[in-house]
């Protein structure tokens, strides 16, 4: 069969494409061949090995620490009086400083006294008229006294006689009791201090006149020792009562002795806005913290590499002092009760009304695992820490070892772990983020040489 023109031009172009295809298909088998070969020549290189991540660490310590309930509390004045007037009269002068101390019988106010001295005149002059009247009276019973049982004298007008005397005492009485009155009135005119403590602001001045108990002068309040009150939740009340002893309680002296029988729990209050900067340069006392144990030094680490300083805490610290007050009853509206704590306030450290942090030392725990809080991370499955494991034939090498824990209470920077950890381990506080459990790890504040020996044993 003959094909025309038109035909044959088709089929050639057919043809041609078809060449095309079958060369690319073969181009791509060619190059898909190529990768084989090369990656089945890298099958067996051996991998680029991860170089140890830097991290820091510190030992987990054993030792005893408080157990404890924090809570916010105010402070109270022991004492706490509101000096009022108790006699109507003008303010002439005001005897005290604002702020300062004063003593017990320390003369603070004093109101015009004159009308009060007349005051006095005229009791003193109406107890000597009743005095007269009385020894009058006295003599006239004298004399009729020996004519009872005879007619002489009617037995109406002896009984008036010995009825004017027993009237006359009253009276006496009565006129000595006014003029009492009236010298205590004049004495309420020196207005004193009720009590050892600090004044407050004046809120009279000289010249007012003031009425009796209806005005305020000043108020005083005792400073030393001082009251820190807190509350407790009810949850936690059985806890608290669990550790008072019978007679703990009782108000406490510190000179040393106690006023139970028994000692009563320890409480530390300290000021939450306490300025560290400040006391420091008022001179207050440094105190330093507990800290862990850092690993020596590596003999042939650089001298410059950082190593842990013992840091100090707030110059003064919390004060000491001890619960002495606990209420009879649980206050239904917040569902908690009272406590109080009584402590030294002899340098005025605390205010009354200001808030503290209070915290009641329970009991003491033995041999407690602490750590930085700074080693502690937190994933899905809670808290967990790592730990550098010495690599065992390896001279330097550890690994990190992931850990779940346990946390107890927090000791200042440290952190109790009731689970999870032993003494003597080294928890890796700084550089955790880049690590990955079983990763190699390169310890830059001091490799441990007696701890690696006793691991790798």
């Amino acid at each position: 069969m003959t094909l025309s023109a038109t035909h044959r031009g088709r089929a050639v172009v057919g043809v041609g494409r078809a060449a095309a295809i079958a060369l690319i298909g073969l181009s791509a088998l060619v190059a898909g061949c190529d990768r084989d070969e090369a990656k089945s020549s890298t099958v067996g290189a051996p991998a680029a090995a991860r170089p140890a991540v830097p991290v820091s660490v510190a030992i987990a310590i054993a030792q005893d620490v408080p157990v404890y309930i924090d809570q916010i509390g105010r402070c109270m004045a022991k004492e706490s009086v509101t000096v009022q007037p108790q006699v109507d009269g003008r303010v002439t002068d005001a005897h005290f400083i604002e702020g300062a101390l004063v003593k017990k019988g320390d003369l603070l106010f004093s109101i015009d006294p004159r009308p009060f001295e007349a005051a006095v005149a005229r009791a003193d002059a109406a107890l000597a008229q009743s005095r007269e009247n009385l020894t009058l009276a006295q003599l006239e019973w004298g004399r009729v006294e020996k004519l009872q049982g005879t007619n002489a004298m009617s037995q109406s007008d002896i009984d008036q006689r010995r009825s004017t005397v027993r009237v006359n005492e009253a009276l006496v009485k009565s006129a000595d009791a006014a003029l009492e009155t009236a010298k205590l009135n004049l004495e309420y005119c020196s207005i004193k201090s009720p009590i050892d403590g600090r004044a407050g602001q004046r809120l009279v001045d000289a010249g007012n006149i003031v009425k009796a108990n209806d005005a305020k002068l000043v108020v005083v309040q005792a400073m030393d020792p001082i009251y820190a009150d807190f509350t407790v939740p009810e949850n936690d009340f059985g806890t608290v009562r669990k550790y008072i002893a019978e007679g703990a309680l009782a108000q406490p002296t510190f000179d040393g002795t106690k006023g139970g029988s028994t000692s009563p729990l320890k409480v530390e209050v300290e000021v939450p806005a306490d300025s560290s900067k400040v006391l420091a340069a008022l001179g207050a006392p440094a105190r330093q913290a507990p800290q862990p144990q850092q690993p020596p030094q590596d003999q042939a680490a650089p001298a410059t590499q950082p190593v842990a300083a013992s840091a100090t805490t707030r110059p003064t610290g919390p004060r000491a002092g001890v619960l002495t007050f606990l209420d009879n009853s649980v206050q239904n509206a917040s569902g908690t009760i009272k406590l109080r704590a009584t402590l030294p306030n002899a340098d005025w450290y605390f205010w009354p009304g200001q808030f503290v942090r209070v915290r009641v030392i329970l009991t003491t725990r033995k041999d407690a695992i602490l750590i930085p809080a700074t080693a502690i991370q937190v994933g899905q499955q809670g808290p967990f820490v790592f730990v550098a494991n010495v690599v065992k034939g390896a001279n330097d090498e550890r690994a990190a070892d992931l850990r779940p824990v346990v946390q107890g209470q927090r000791q200042g920077d440290l952190v109790v772990i009731e689970q999870g950890v032993q003494a003597g381990e080294q928890v890796i506080t700084a550089g955790q983020m880049m690590i990955m459990p079983g990763a190699k790890v390169k310890v830059t504040n001091g490799a441990a040489a007696s701890g690696a020996t006793a691991s790798a044993g």
